[in-house]
């Protein structure tokens, strides 16, 4: 059982004694402890720490995310049974970090995992860019799992690959227009507040292309902020995921309201067109539905040319993990590099290199 003080080594260490005793605990029967896992991605300040702590009901204030961080949560489903047991991982950094997804997803938990994709409505120009690459990097991700599993265990796979569909009823009518992530995807639109206050032609564009991105990926859409009553319908989703409580089955489409669209209610039809007329529609050329919306939506707003990389703070810099011990030392080994560097520098200077 994992505890609150556990580091990634730590993980890691109980990861390799897992694969090397591998226990086929997916299964569970009645009366006996579940496990799940939650990945939270998105934005950079995007809200995830908020959400995750309001879904885990713990007062306590966010701090900035680093890089990949662990907690886990405990429900028990029923009066005198066991509590069962939620992997919350949250992934910073924005998009500069994304490759980091390798380590909580794998082979063995695939089954249980599930992805929670949290983008700032408030920042419409880089909501497809972020929204494309993390999705991207983990769908490539678990379809080399899915690929190693139909080889080891077709069985698992084969249940997982239908699994995808079970959120579209038979015969749907969209059934040629989607691609359903191949784990379970919530997209949450968080900062709602901010977003309330855009143009209204805005909103609709942005509500109308984030329906559409969600049918798409046959995930489920909220919309949140701060306000307790938008937490806790994002904390239904969540608590869907991670302890299997009872899926909701309310609808809000009105893109003057907080979008909850559970997974499989929408339809095409009832999401409409893109947002653009039939002239620039006709001008555009796309091989997938998505690859239209992405043209359409981002005529109206250009994704940042900015890097995640370049405004990325190091850790070491920062006061709230300052110890006195490991500070000391690092500022001489610094030291000693730019003395290194400098002396490198005057050396390669009165090298005299041959022409030839």
């Amino acid at each position: 059982m994992p505890k609150a003080s556990d580091t990634l080594w730590d993980l890691a260490i109980a990861e390799v004694e897992k694969r090397e005793n591998p226990d086929d605990d997916d299964d569970v029967k009645p009366g006996e402890v579940w496990e799940k896992s939650i990945l939270f991605m998105g934005n950079k300040n995007g809200g995830k720490t908020t959400i995750i702590l309001r879904c885990l009901e713990r007062e306590e204030s966010p701090k900035p995310t680093l890089a990949l961080e662990y907690t886990f949560g405990r429900r028990a489903r029923r009066h005198n049974t066991p509590k069962d047991v939620a992997h919350f991982w949250e992934l910073g950094g924005g998009t500069s970090l994304v490759e980091l997804i390798r380590i909580p997803i794998t082979v063995h938990n695939i089954r249980s995992f599930a992805v929670v994709l949290v983008l700032d409505l408030s920042k419409p120009n880089e909501l497809w860019t972020t929204m494309e690459s993390l999705l991207q990097v983990t769908r490539n991700h678990v379809n080399k799992i899915l690929t190693k599993l139909e080889k080891t265990n077709p069985e698992v796979a084969a249940e997982i690959k239908q699994r995808m569909w079970n959120n579209l009823q038979r015969d749907h009518p969209d059934s040629a227009l989607v691609d359903p992530f191949p784990i379970p995807l919530v997209i949450i639109g968080s900062k709602y507040d901010i977003f309330h206050e855009f143009d209204s032609e805005m909103r609709k564009i942005i509500s109308k292309t984030l329906r559409f991105v969600s049918h798409y990926y046959g995930a489920s859409l909220v919309f949140t902020s701060k306000s307790e009553a938008l937490l806790l319908k994002a904390r239904a989703f969540i608590n869907h995921l991670a302890f299997g409580y009872d899926k909701s089955k309310s609808v809000s489409v009105d893109p003057s309201k907080p979008l909850f669209i559970p997974a499989g209610l929408d339809s095409m039809s009832q999401i409409g067109p893109p947002p653009a007329s039939d002239s620039d529609l006709g001008k555009m050329r796309a091989n997938t539905p998505l690859e239209l919306w992405k043209k359409v939506f981002e005529k109206t707003f250009p994704p940042k040319s900015c890097s995640d990389l370049q405004d990325t703070k190091d850790p070491a810099q920062d006061s709230q993990y300052a110890e006195y011990e490991v500070d000391v030392m690092r500022a001489q080994k610094n030291q000693e590099l730019e003395q290194y560097k400098r002396n490198a520098s005057k050396s390669w200077k009165e090298m005299d290199f041959d022409s030839d």
